[in-house]
């Protein structure tokens, strides 16, 4: 499916598609404040069902932002948003968030199998339970190939295990979004690529839409239907190869950008601004 883009060359790519009755995720003529501050305006994006998305841009550009509108912790000072065919905010029960990655402690007790069953507090929001929260938790542990460590305490685990984890308690009530913050934060770059090609093997297998924000696009590349590019106040919507091109992310960056192509027709980005370690201020993305 085509990005439902803007006719304004400030805000993507792409031509003007027809709107469509199965988009999971859909923002029109968006712009965003904080403390008064344009973050981003005349914004488009239109994610359909089942696709496999990323939210990119430099630190600032208002990533996490987006994820703020569609969760409805922040409204749009214009244009509208919309959330599995509801006004943002309205589905909470049918999404699975992830916010940015936690840090144990290497005492922490807590077992993974319990940090999973957490997510079941999602009934709060009014998600009916359909099968025993046993079930559901096995489940879901079992999805992200846990299994073998669940029931190990979470502060004696590898960054990488930790993280299909927090996945699993994303998944366990069983949303039709998942939306993950910089998931693949912190991990080394074998980690980064695991977890991608796990997200992309839920998206598809259990037709799951994934929206995630993540600094790096390259671990990610192989597996995206749709890449929502920010930067400079605006924001580029397409398809991975229709975005991902050195005009487009220079223009972006404000600075140099190459992208290259592989033998074998893969993607690179390279010479892009390093991310700091740490955000202090989560929701200036």
């Amino acid at each position: 499916m085509s990005a439902a883009a803007s006719t304004r060359p400030t805000s993507t790519a792409t031509s003007p598609q027809p709107a469509s009755d199965a988009a999971a995720v859909r923002v029109v003529d968006g712009q965003a404040r904080l403390g008064g501050r344009v973050v981003w305006s005349e914004v488009d994006v239109e994610i359909a069902a089942g696709e496999f998305a990323a939210i990119l841009g430099p630190n600032g550009s208002g990533k996490t932002t987006l994820l703020r509108v569609l969760l409805g912790e922040l409204a749009l000072a214009r244009g509208s948003a919309s959330v599995l065919g509801r006004t943002a905010g309205a589905s909470k029960g049918q999404i699975g968030y992830l916010p940015q990655r936690r840090h144990f402690d290497a005492g922490t007790r807590v077992r993974g199998i319990d940090l999973v069953r957490l997510g079941l507090d999602g009934a709060r929001w009014g998600l009916p339970l359909r099968r025993s929260g046993g079930e559901r938790v096995s489940e879901a542990i079992e999805l992200v190939g846990a299994g073998d460590y669940a029931t190990r305490p979470i502060g004696a685990l590898s960054g990488g295990e930790q993280q299909r984890l927090l996945i699993a308690q994303a998944l366990v009530s069983e949303p039709r979004l998942l939306i993950l913050d910089e998931p693949l934060d912190s991990l080394d770059l074998p980690n980064q690529r695991a977890v991608a090609a796990l997200l992309e093997r839920i998206c598809r297998e259990r037709a799951v839409t994934i929206l995630l924000v993540a600094h790096d696009v390259n671990p990610l590349l192989s597996y995206l239907d749709r890449v929502v590019y920010f930067g400079a106040g605006r924001a580029v919507v397409g398809e991975p190869r229709e975005v991902i091109t050195a005009a487009t992310l220079s223009s972006l960056y404000g600075v140099p950008v190459e992208v290259l192509q592989t033998a074998d027709g893969r993607l690179v980005v390279v010479g892009l601004p390093e991310a700091p370690a740490h955000h202090s201020d989560r929701h200036a993305h």
